[in-house]
């Protein structure tokens, strides 16, 4: 009990009592009196409570369904809502602006900012090993990233949405796996198995008219069992050869070619300059003998004593000395010595 410490009678210096304080409150100690406080209590507290139950807060990647006696009444966007108080409007928080993802063959632990990802130690094989197309095991480990694009889709058309999609993800990339040869899938074919799963994954929550919207599907690790790791990185290897020398095959040809074609290009293009010249050649001669001809039907002697001269004029120079030896003559007469500055020039007589 709560009592006030009297003082030597001068008045209370202490606390004062809180049944005198109750008695107050409740109009003292008649029954009407206690009646009335615990009403005034009780009214205090339902108001307490009233107030706080009546807002709530949206963060800004989240988005509000709001219902009323279990019924939707509509969708509030991030900030600071008014609802009706004492449970009449239930709100329900779903993160429609964040993008999820759903891990299959792995669980990341946590990641930390600047950090790298941890990822459990534990084996997910019940998940990962999968069956390929030409009967070989493997251990496909990916992620499917979504959006919820419709809160109330996605709360209330199916019971348990995320083990849904776990689901459908899971069969799909089975299917898709099982119909691949296990080369490709290890190789070549994950760009081809991330885009048919994701499309097929999408189809199907249409269908299920779900409210999620996938964004990606990653893969991640894709290896053979551990039993079977060394002969499948021998094929690998030998796979990655046979790429490179068809690389370097394709790098021969593709020089080698250009090559050949610009040296057919500059053969043709030298065969048709030089068709060409003897073409402007033929028709300089054809037009320069019309010219003469003009010239020979009207002048037919002086025409005919310049074309001697001419060509005498062209053919004397090419034929060297002329020598003219009679009997009984000391020594040869030259004749026509036209090439007597070239013999000087050169240091003797040709």
């Amino acid at each position: 009990m709560i009592q006030s410490v009297k003082g030597n009678g001068h008045g209370p210096s202490g606390p004062p009592d809180l049944f005198e304080i109750m008695k107050k409150f409740t109009g003292g100690g008649s029954p009407r009196g206690r009646i009335g406080g615990v009403i005034g209590v009780v009214v205090l507290l339902l108001l307490a409570w009233a107030a706080l139950t009546s807002f709530y807060t949206v963060q800004p990647e989240e988005r509000a369904v709001v219902k009323r006696f279990g019924s939707v009444t509509g969708i509030t966007d991030p900030g600071l809502h008014f609802k009706l108080p004492f449970g009449i409007d239930q709100v329900q928080l779903v993160a429609t602006e964040r993008v999820l993802k759903q891990e299959f063959g792995f669980r990341t632990q946590g990641t930390r900012q600047g950090q790298r990802s941890t990822y459990s130690a534990a084996q997910f094989e019940d998940e990962s090993l999968m069956l390929t197309g030409d009967l070989n095991m493997i251990d496909v480990e990916w992620v499917v990233q979504y959006r919820i694009e419709d809160p109330i889709k996605f709360l209330y058309r199916m019971r348990e949405p995320t083990r849904t999609l776990r689901d459908i993800s899971e069969s799909v990339m089975r299917r898709i796996v099982g119909n691949m040869l296990g080369s490709e899938v290890l190789t070549i074919g994950r760009v081809e198995i991330q885009k048919k799963a994701g499309d097929e994954i999408q189809e199907i929550l249409n269908q299920y008219d779900a409210g999620i919207r996938i964004s990606t599907v990653e893969m991640q690790d894709v290896v053979p069992p551990p039993a079977v790791q060394p002969a499948f990185n021998e094929v690998n290897e030998a796979r990655q050869e046979r790429e490179r020398m068809i690389n370097e095959a394709q790098k021969q040809v593709n020089q080698e070619i250009p090559n050949a074609k610009g040296a057919a290009l500059r053969t043709v293009a030298e065969a048709k300059g030089y068709a060409t010249e003897r073409v402007n050649r033929a028709d300089g001669e054809s037009a320069r003998f019309s010219a003469v001809l003009r010239e020979y039907r009207q002048a037919p002697g002086v025409t005919r004593s310049r074309l001697y001269l001419e060509t005498l004029n062209e053919i004397l120079p090419n034929i060297g000395q002329i020598l003219v030896v009679q009997d009984g003559q000391v020594g040869p007469l030259p004749l026509l010595d036209v090439n007597r500055k070239a013999a000087r020039a050169t240091g003797g007589d040709q």
